[in-house]
């Protein structure tokens, strides 16, 4: 599996988070990223991962994605994911976020003549603020990273505690962010083609152009 990584600004961290991504944007080279920083962030999801109680296997671990959505803004906008499988039936993954960082907002349309994604989130540590299609709630516990607001649209806030889970139905809206220690999410699915989803954010690119 490709790792997609792209590093910028540093924004509402822990302090240790905050030197992380410190080094890692000290080290960029042409929007690239060095070996070891790549192996600095795999090695800091997986202490969210043991926090959580989840033991991955070494492959999973080496096939660590850190995807930042093609905005070089990974410390506020951007997850680690561990897909354990996904097919044609359906899709079992893990999803880590760092301290306040966000998943932009996007849906999961039909395709291809396939129906698009459903999916349910179980959070298994921190606290992920959760906004779906709906009537926008009010006293809203997180916000849009700052600059980007127009690209987030649903305000119908869900707040997952560990333990808890919310299932969202194809081709609806939405957008997640951590709490203040950072999250883990188990995500459970049907298919899931990276490719076909559409983000309200266009500039964003899911899957990098080769």
């Amino acid at each position: 599996m490709i790792i997609i990584i792209r590093f910028g600004k540093v924004l509402k961290i822990r302090l240790d988070d905050y030197f992380l991504v410190l080094k890692v944007n000290e080290s960029k080279e042409g929007g690239k990223m060095r070996e070891e920083e790549k192996e600095r962030i795999k090695a800091k999801a997986l202490e969210y991962f043991k926090k959580a109680g989840i033991v991955l296997s070494s492959q999973e671990k080496e096939n660590m994605e850190i995807a930042d959505f093609g905005l070089n803004d990974f410390a506020r906008t951007g997850l680690v994911l561990v897909v354990y499988i996904n097919n044609f039936r359906y899709c079992a993954k893990e999803m880590a976020l760092f301290p306040n960082q966000t998943c932009p907002e996007h849906r999961h349309p039909d395709h291809n003549g396939v129906d698009g994604k459903q999916e349910t989130f179980r959070c298994r540590y921190g606290l992920v603020y959760l906004y779906v299609e709906g009537e926008k709630s009010l006293n809203l516990h997180a916000s849009p990273p700052t600059g980007d607001e127009k690209y987030y649209t649903v305000f119908h806030e869900i707040i997952l505690k560990p333990g808890d889970q919310y299932t969202i139905k194809k081709n609806k809206l939405l957008w997640f962010k951590a709490g203040d220690v950072g999250a883990i999410i188990s995500e459970f699915s049907s298919y899931s083609d990276d490719a076909s989803d559409i983000f309200t954010n266009l500039h964003i690119k899911r899957v990098p152009e080769e």
